[in-house]
């Protein structure tokens, strides 16, 4: 049975570059509940900013388009992160998360999803070409939280 969140949040954002450290700067805010250590925090900063560099350079790659992200909180300290674009998709999901893998060009360095896998617990990568790609991501934050209702 799944557990019910404690708290959610929605955001939707265009995939101006200006708004990749306004995305993660939220989720920080809202994680922020769970009493992270920095370390915590800086890992889920990285991770978000990660998945929604991807959907401005790689989704919506010479247009504007929507970013919708969404955080739930557990009981148990665990933080789900979703980040989901309704852009070009990815035709080879499997391929992409090849770490030096990348299709934007000889500046991109190709380690976005390495990155986003090595500072969470879980992480996964649903993309369909020409719908989108929806990235999810959880980490659990030390059990020192406490659980304060």
């Amino acid at each position: 049975m799944k557990s019910k969140a404690k708290n959610e949040m929605k955001l939707v954002i265009p995939s101006n570059s200006a708004n990749e450290s306004f995305a993660r700067t939220a989720v920080a805010a809202f994680m922020s509940q769970l009493d992270p250590t920095i370390e915590e925090m800086t890992d889920v900063k990285t991770a978000v900013s990660e998945a929604v560099t991807n959907c401005i350079v790689h989704a919506y790659r010479d247009t504007i388009g929507n970013i919708w992200i969404e955080a739930r909180i557990y009981d148990d300290g665990r933080i789900f992160i979703s980040v989901k674009d309704k852009g070009c998709g990815i035709p080879d999901v499997s391929k992409a998360r090849e770490p030096l893998f990348t299709t934007g060009g000889s500046e991109r360095a190709g380690l976005g999803f390495a990155v986003m896998e090595s500072f969470t617990d879980r992480l996964r990568v649903r993309s369909a070409v020409g719908k989108g790609t929806t990235v999810t991501m959880e980490k659990r934050i030390a059990q020192r939280y406490r659980h304060d209702s």
